[in-house]
Parts: C-alpha cells; structure tokens; sequence
C-alpha cells in the first residue's frame, strides 16, 4: 500500500466526493488508524481534532459514508475519498457542507445540477416550460422525443462535426433525464447502475436525492 506522508500532527485532510454525482460533500482529517478503519470497515472514519478522538461519520446520525475508493495526492499529504452518502452529509441538514456562495451560479456538477432543474420544473405550476410540458404529456410523448433526438445522433455520427455529435448526444441525454424524473428516478440511480458494472453496490434501499 502506498504510504501516506502525515502531517507533524500526525494527520491529513480527506476530502469526500460522492461517488455518483462527484459532488463534495465535506472535508474531515483523517490519521494512520482512521484509515485503516475506513478501509477495513467500508464506512469513512476521521479523526476529530476538537474532540481529540476517533469518530465514524454518521455514528449517531445514521447519515453514514460508505467508501467507494481512497486515493491519495501526488505529494502523498492528502487523501480523497468516493463514497455513497446515507442521507444529509452535513450536520445541517443538507447534502453538502459546501453550500455557501461565492462566486458563480453552477452550485453542483453539471448533470446533478441538471436533475435539480428538471426537478424544479417538474414540481412548478406553470406549464411555460418545455420540461414541464414535456412531463404533463406524459411517456408518449418523451419517448417520441428520446426516439427522435437518437435518430438525430445517428445521423450526426456518420458525417457531422464533433461537435454537433456532442451537442445531439446532449439532447437525448436530457430527454433520457426528464424520463427518468417522469419516473421518479434519477441519473443517480442509472449511475447506480454504472457503478455495480464495476462489482461495487451500496446500500440496497433508495438514497435521499440531493
């Protein structure tokens, strides 16, 4: 295994990214033993520096962290971890500690950020909105869009520029989005999916949207 270089105190920061959306979820401070017991246990644990004790994220909560993958930095001082959230991340009660603005509008990756909109649209009274009148009208007419923006890439495929290939696949990727919400589904769930290709499942009920 690869060594990590350890701080003077003994310790390194551990980011956390959902290993679905890529979102950072929060920042904790790990040590030799809360590593080994991250990886030994499958749920991350850090080292509380203001308590000056070990601690399982989510011990009283039931909001826990199941690691995907650790990795460390190029310099060997920092470690990040992909993991599956149990519910809210922060203590607050929201997904992510990051949620404080800065600067900019995009306040997640792009396609959780996408999800949210759809989401948002889906919940509206307003029917002004392609996405809402696409979801009032129900499968049929989603499905007729999913089929036509595919044919669309097809034909783009063969002879067009990269970036109309790019753009089209973009197209059936939101149309394939707003089904899923028709469903009540997510491309967190279709990333679900991706990640048991790779042999990795989470826990088995349905995770909180963030």
């Amino acid at each position: 295994m690869v060594e990590v270089n350890w701080g003077p105190d003994g310790l390194a920061p551990c980011a956390v990214q959902n290993a679905l959306t890529g979102r950072l979820l929060m920042i904790g401070h790990m040590n030799q033993s809360s590593l080994e017991l991250s990886m030994t246990t499958g749920f991350v644990h850090f080292w509380s520096r203001s308590r000056n004790k070990m601690w399982k994220k989510g011990e009283t909560s039931g909001h826990t962290l199941s690691v995907v993958s650790l990795r460390t930095d190029c310099d060997r001082d920092a470690l990040v971890c992909l993991a599956l959230p149990e519910g809210p991340t922060c203590h607050t009660g929201v997904q992510s500690c990051f949620f404080e603005p800065l600067h900019g509008a995009l306040k997640s990756p792009i396609l959780h950020a996408l999800t949210e909109e759809i989401e948002d649209r889906k919940r509206s009274d307003s029917n002004a909105s392609y996405t809402k009148s696409l979801l009032s009208k129900g499968v049929h007419k989603i499905s007729e869009k999913v089929i036509e923006e595919s044919q669309e890439f097809v034909e783009a495929l063969k002879d067009e520029s990269d970036d109309r290939v790019a753009s089209e696949c973009a197209d059936i990727l939101f149309h394939c989005m707003v089904g899923l919400a028709h469903r009540s589904l997510s491309i967190e769930d279709v990333a679900m999916q991706l990640l048991k290709r790779f042999g990795i499942s989470g826990h088995d009920e349905k995770r909180s949207r963030e």
